[in-house]
């Protein structure tokens, strides 16, 4: 579980948030400038740039500033934190049931 405390935490706490979520799905597509995803959503532009600097300081995506046009790109990478912790989980899940069906079906069956 330690092996992914430090990053896994900012990257679930970024993903708590459905326009941050839609944000990552969007650049799921290919990079994005912030005037672009900005036009998807009924907010002012800065309440929409604290969404992008919470999604950066994850590390989910990468800015970069040309002239006056800052463009999103998706960390892949990061999202893979999600998919390995997830993938321990459902392993340690699995043995758990699989425990709990050998115990099951080898309990003696009681006669009445």
């Amino acid at each position: 579980m330690d092996k992914y405390s430090s990053g896994l935490d900012s990257v679930l706490g970024a993903l708590a948030d459905p326009t941050r979520r839609d944000v990552v799905r969007r650049l799921g597509r290919g990079p994005r400038t912030v005037s672009e995803l900005a036009d998807a959503f009924t907010m002012a532009l800065p309440s929409f740039l604290k969404h992008v600097r919470t999604l950066e300081a994850s590390g989910l995506i990468a800015t970069a500033k040309r002239g006056r046009v800052r463009t999103c790109t998706l960390n892949r990478e990061r999202l893979d934190l999600i998919d390995g912790w997830l993938d321990d989980q459902r392993r340690l899940w699995e043995e758990r049931t699989d425990r709990l069906e050998l115990l099951v079906t080898e309990l003696p069956e009681e006669t009445s």
